[in-house]
């Protein structure tokens, strides 16, 4: 199925592409987010008209993400577990995890947004994770986990 990108979607294209994609990629996924359309001439007509203030409201909510990002770029987060003596936890900590101390700190994310390219921390320490707020934001963020006995 032929789908018009209404916004960036990351590994796929940008705002106003074209592009083929699985039919029920488009169904379920894409066209009801509000992240694409069916490529039908009359879609294409009407997008052409839209476009611009289509590409104003995407520059505006890039530049809302960055400052957004630019609070989060280099924050530490901590989180406390209980452990035992050698270090690991009883349990992990996950997005859902990280997602909560965020809010606690004033920092509005969603767990989709959190990557952990280790998975699921189960280790006492401090690692670094990503926050993807938007197709080109990526922002680094400190975990340190401290263990409870």
């Amino acid at each position: 199925m032929q789908v018009i990108l209404l916004e960036k979607v990351a590994n796929l294209g940008d705002l106003g592409a074209v592009v083929k994609v699985k039919d029920g990629f488009a169904r379920n996924f894409l066209i009801p987010q509000g992240k694409a359309k069916r490529a039908t001439e009359t879609n294409l007509k009407a997008f052409e008209v839209l476009r611009a203030e289509l590409e104003k409201a995407q520059a505006a909510q890039l530049a809302e993400v960055q400052q957004r990002g630019a609070k989060l770029d280099g924050l530490t987060v901590q989180i406390v577990q209980k452990a035992g003596v050698d270090g690991r936890l009883f349990g992990s900590v996950t997005n859902y995890d990280i997602v909560e101390a965020l809010k606690a700190q004033g920092h509005e994310v969603e767990r989709s947004m959190v990557r952990m390219p280790a998975g699921p921390i189960k280790q006492v320490g401090d690692f670094p994770i990503q926050v993807q707020l938007h197709a080109d934001v990526l922002v680094a963020v400190n975990l340190s986990v401290l263990g409870e006995s």
